[in-house]
């Protein structure tokens, strides 16, 4: 059996494991979902009504037999034949169980192909569009677009809404369903009617989709100052690496101090995140985790990081998730790196993932992780020492961005959480 997978992801959105390379580790509740790469198909679900035992201990037994009688009754008098699709109501009958868990849309069954499709985008690619988003008030907001993506060209900016799908009102869609009408194969298209909350209008845009290569960390020096610059979109497989690669680089240029960036962090594994922590954090905690029966492991920093000293700022806002509140929370405990943004988004559980015969799996919440201190920021988020708030419709610049600017363009820029970040590293006010 292949090794088990655990998981610290995006609470509150679906599922694109996209984000994530490798096969071991573990990732912190939801990923987020991308309309990028898709991942489920459109699988029927029967939600609560597969509960079959009034039995609330879980200490009994599921009742077999009676589902194999209902499934009998399906099979001989259904009058639709050609629905009666024997392994679409079998992974129905388990994601509805999963589902009777409550856990809506964390704790979730896999299909096989679902799984083939994590796999491949578990390598860091994908073919899509380029969109993360999440739902707010049932609204399908976006989140961010990947750079270089068709989302991106199109001028698709964060905060827009999206509507419909060619065509078709996702406002009664699943998640999954809406991921089924907008994935593709490269070079095929797709239409997102897109309103903008600021001019109040509806545009289409008509999106070719391409194969998108992530890069979860970027860094540049910041123009003007000897401040480094590093964003971690996620903690994929080998992320750890690429850090030690530019934090070596900024410590060539005599980086004075670091502005880690980790605002739109969907999370990622568990490993990847300690990795990172520990480049900064030379003893103590990253985190604790508590198991269903109350048991708290504590999760130590690893010795052997080459950045404890520097002075680090760390910018979070409201979609910092997961692995990424995890790194955040465990630099703020003891006074390592000052947090600065917004409170983020509040995820709080570790996922395992548990294969099936047929090559499906269920990925299934199996513990809680608490700050250093043994705090729960479950559902409530991890508050910045200081907050600070983007204008409306100012997105976070990126390392490309930033490094195409001049230091005087840099400070009139609207991305005032990185300017008080600077501000605060170089004593001066921003």
């Amino acid at each position: 059996m292949r090794k088990t997978r655990r998981y610290l992801l995006f609470s509150g959105l679906f599922v694109a494991i996209f984000l994530f390379g490798g096969v071991s580790g573990i990732a912190v509740d939801r990923i987020m979902i991308a309309l990028s790469g898709g991942l489920q198909p459109n699988t029927p679900t029967l939600a609560s009504q597969t509960t079959v035992s009034t039995d609330t201990t879980g200490t009994g037994s599921i009742n077999l037999e009676l589902i194999d009688q209902a499934w009998k009754y399906i099979q001989d008098n259904y009058v639709d034949r050609p629905a009666v699709k024997p392994q679409e109501l079998t992974y129905a009958a388990i994601s509805g169980m999963v589902n009777a868990l409550g856990d809506t849309d964390h704790s979730v069954f896999l299909t096989p192909d679902v799984v083939k499709q994590m796999n491949i985008q578990m390598q860091g690619q994908y073919e899509g569009v380029g969109i993360q988003f999440n739902y707010v008030n049932n609204q399908a907001v976006i989140v961010s677009t990947f750079d270089g993506s068709p989302a991106q060209k199109a001028g698709i900016k964060s905060g827009e809404i999206i509507q419909k799908v060619n065509g078709l009102d996702v406002s009664t869609m699943t998640s999954l369903e809406m991921i089924n009408h907008i994935t593709g194969p490269a070079g095929t298209q797709v239409t997102l009617t897109i309103y903008d909350p600021t001019t109040q209008q509806s545009n289409d845009f008509t999106l070719t989709r391409a194969h998108i290569s992530i890069t979860n960390v970027t860094w540049t020096m910041i123009p003007g100052t000897t401040l480094a610059y590093i964003n971690i979109a996620a903690e994929a497989d080998g992320i750890d690496a690429d850090l030690i690669k530019y934090l070596r680089a900024a410590q060539q240029q005599n980086a004075t101090g670091i502005v880690l960036d980790l605002r739109n962090n969907t999370g990622g594994l568990l490993d990847q995140a300690v990795s990172v922590v520990s480049q900064f954090k030379g003893s103590g905690l990253v985190m604790e985790e508590k198991d269903a029966r109350g048991t708290i492991v504590p999760v130590e920093v690893k010795s052997g990081g080459i950045a404890t000293k520097i002075p680090v700022v760390v910018l979070v806002n409201q979609w910092t998730a997961s692995a990424g509140e995890i790194i955040a929370v465990a630099l703020q405990d003891g006074r390592r790196g000052t947090l600065i943004g917004q409170t983020t988004f509040g995820t709080g559980t570790v996922l395992n993932t548990y294969p099936l015969s047929d090559g499906s799996e269920m990925l299934l919440a199996v513990e809680e992780w608490l700050t250093p201190a043994g705090v729960s920021f479950w559902h409530k988020g991890v508050v910045p020492d200081i907050q600070i708030t983007l204008p409306d419709g100012v997105k976070p610049l990126t390392a490309a961005e930033i490094k195409g600017l001049t230091a005087d363009q840099l400070k009139a820029s609207q991305d005032v959480q990185l300017l008080k970040g600077i501000g605060l590293l170089t004593g001066a006010a921003p």
